[in-house]
């Protein structure tokens, strides 16, 4: 913005100033030659008097020296008379002689051009009734004076009403993209979670005002993320009553494999509610950005997780497979989001499908991505666009809706996504794809395949198990 007005104040003015400057200029030159012929006509208007009372030549060369000039500049041109044949010429004679004949014809004055300057031609009628003319010679010097000094000054003040029109358009683009700044590095940092981000309201009344919204908005921001972690805080604590009686429970199952689990179970959970409580309170997120060295196993979260579902997987009837977790694969998301997002999927499956239903995770690490795969055997899901949207669920009881926006808020932490398609096993699957550099990799010789292969997925929503990556 502040460019644009200076380019805008630039052009304006300079528009102006050839507008007014280069008339004003012509006006100049012409008026210095009319000052330059008006001087010559009052020297041949000091001559006429001596040539109505005499053709003396002496005489009239004491006139034309007392007019000023010294026959250089000044010429006399006097027909013959009588019987001469010749007329009288006085001083030097620059103008053509058809040019001083046709003045002394009709009579009236005229100016011709002629190397170095021009004359003027002035017919003087002379005693005899004959018409003499009276020649001036005008250099172009004395034609160009003072032009060109009145020609710089014209520039130096058009020059200066463009660089003071510039300033003052800087000036003003100052003060308009000052504040513009401003807000967005205000909007910027409310965006990346510093909620104590203000704006000065200062500037033009437009950006005022919207500091003044802008504000407003930071503060009502601050004030729903306080009343929504203080809801969470509470709605956590108030679990810890039902978690205490689960724990009170596990406690009298005896040493059985389930009741280990179980047991198992509600500590993990107990842990997972402290967490939030204190993660609510604080105002901190529950997970430090991915950097250098950041992340975990997603193979080693994959068999640990599928070992807590298996169990419950033996006592519905369930068959299930695991492919892809038997060696390590590394990606930059923390562990208890990873186990988090699985859960949400794996517990999807045991809880909209029926038992007995056959599930399989599947991992595929490909060289800028990963993949989790999560399919079962179940009835599908008729409108996945609707199943990802957050809060809506499946109208079951039991169903928030949250699970799959727990995964899809994983993955695109990464740059990634989450899709949902149809299953080798006939039923739903689930794709959690999670980007390792948290953007698109390039194609490179030798991954056509792989790329190829991600694109048809994007587009179909299913792998082609026949070409699915290593």
């Amino acid at each position: 913005m502040r460019w644009a007005l200076v380019k805008v104040a630039l052009a304006v003015t300079a528009m102006v100033v050839v507008a007014f400057a280069v008339p004003l200029g012509l006006v100049v030159r012409e008026m210095a030659r009319d000052r330059a012929f008006a001087g010559a006509e009052r020297e041949a208007a000091a001559v006429a008097p001596a040539l109505s009372i005499t053709t003396d030549r002496d005489q009239l060369e004491r006139v034309v020296a007392a007019a000023g000039s010294d026959g250089a500049r000044m010429a006399v041109h006097i027909p013959p008379a009588g019987a001469a044949r010749d007329g009288v010429g006085i001083g030097r004679s620059r103008a053509p002689a058809r040019d001083i004949t046709a003045v002394r014809k009709l009579g009236r004055a005229s100016t011709t051009e002629v190397p170095g300057g021009s004359t003027l031609l002035q017919p003087v009628a002379i005693g005899s009734g004959e018409i003499a003319v009276v020649e001036v010679y005008v250099p172009d010097s004395e034609v160009g004076d003072g032009v060109g000094t009145a020609w710089a000054v014209l520039a130096a003040v058009g020059a200066a009403l463009i660089v003071g029109s510039v300033a003052v358009a800087d000036r003003l683009g100052v003060r308009m993209v000052g504040p513009a700044r401003r807000l967005v590095e205000g909007a910027r940092e409310l965006g990346e979670g510093r909620l104590g981000a203000r704006v000065p309201e200062e500037g033009p009344t437009e950006l005022r005002l919207a500091a003044v919204a802008f504000n407003s908005m930071a503060d009502q921001v601050v004030g729903l993320l306080a009343g929504e972690r203080e809801l969470a805080a509470d709605l956590s604590h108030r679990l810890r009553t039902p978690l205490t009686v689960l724990r009170l429970n596990a406690a009298s199952l005896g040493g059985s494999q389930a009741a280990e689990q179980t047991r198992a179970a509600v500590e993990q959970l107990e842990r997972e509610v402290d967490t939030i409580i204190r993660t609510a309170r604080q105002a901190k997120p529950r997970t430090a950005p991915a950097g250098p060295g950041a992340g975990c196993d997603a193979a080693e979260v994959v068999r640990e997780r599928m070992g807590f579902w298996s169990a419950l997987a033996e006592d519905e009837g369930r068959t299930w497979r695991m492919a892809g977790a038997d060696r390590p694969v590394r990606i930059p998301v923390a562990r208890a989001d990873l186990a988090a997002a699985l859960d949400a999927l794996l517990g999807n499956v045991f809880r909209h499908t029926p038992e007995g239903t056959a599930f399989a995770v599947d991992v595929h690490n490909a060289e800028d991505a990963v993949i989790v795969l999560v399919s079962d055997a179940g009835p599908g899901i008729a409108d996945p666009g609707a199943a990802m949207a957050r809060g809506r669920g499946s109208g079951t009881d039991g169903s928030t809706g949250l699970g799959l926006d727990i995964a899809r808020r994983l993955a695109e932490s990464t740059g990634g996504d989450v899709r949902i398609g149809s299953s080798v096993l006939g039923g739903t699957e689930v794709r959690l794809w999670l980007q390792l550099d948290g953007r698109a990799a390039p194609v490179r010789r030798g991954h056509r395949g792989g790329v190829r292969r991600r694109r048809r997925f994007r587009r179909t929503g299913t792998f082609d198990r026949s070409r699915s990556l290593p």
